[in-house]
């Protein structure tokens, strides 16, 4: 089979939600010595293609609980063997799904960049609530706070996580980053937030740069 052609079984093994499929599928990508990074592109297209269809009403939740499993299946395969630029420098991150956010694996797939460049990573997990971010992040004496936002209605409880650290007097200690498909750019300057990462190549970035 082309290449080609297995990536795009890859992803679609995930859309449709065969697990056994998707995990065949990574570890013929580990084992043919191919691009696990462009696998990892692949498992992220395929659930952003998820998410159009349960916008739309094509997709129900437990069709999204099955792709989500199919995704977590073959990331567990394809994860030890991510290659990112190492970071060359000393830098410990907090992540975690922000408060009413219980879709964790965009986020677990930026934890496990962010690590793969060297980085020290604090996953808290999902439905975390401001308070906590902060109170791990002076705990685990980190530099960076990692938000991930999918709800829209949810976004505002980063105003909350902003003010706590104001009101602490850290706001200048901690950076915080944010990502997901309910935040943009234009989110940052609406909350005052550091900077924004559009996908897990970027947020590796985008902390390379705030640690800079």
């Amino acid at each position: 089979m082309p290449v080609g052609e297995l990536f795009e079984d890859l992803r679609n093994a995930v859309v449709i939600g065969d697990v056994r499929k998707a995990r065949r599928i990574a570890e013929q990508v580990v084992n043919k010595g191919l691009s696990v990074n462009k696998a990892l592109e692949k498992l992220i297209e395929a659930m952003q293609i998820v998410d159009r269809k349960y916008e739309r009403k094509e997709y129900f939740i437990m069709d999204v609980a099955a792709a989500s499993s199919a995704m977590r299946e073959a990331f567990k395969v394809l994860e030890p063997y991510l290659q990112v630029e190492p970071a060359g420098m000393k830098g410990k991150i907090v992540i975690g799904s922000l408060k009413g956010n219980t879709q964790g694996i965009g986020k677990d797939i930026v934890a496990a960049m962010l690590r793969a460049a060297g980085f020290q990573v604090i996953n808290l997990g999902v439905n975390v609530d401001p308070k906590t971010f902060v109170e791990k992040a002076v705990e685990e004496d980190a530099q960076i706070i990692a938000v991930s936002v999918t709800l829209d209605e949810t976004v505002h409880y980063l105003k909350d996580l902003v003010e706590i650290l104001k009101e602490k007097g850290l706001r200048e200690r901690f950076k915080v980053v944010i990502g997901g498909r309910a935040v943009s750019e234009k989110t940052c300057e609406e909350y005052g937030v550091d900077t924004y990462a559009k996908d897990a190549w970027d947020c590796v970035k985008k902390v390379k740069e705030l640690l800079s």
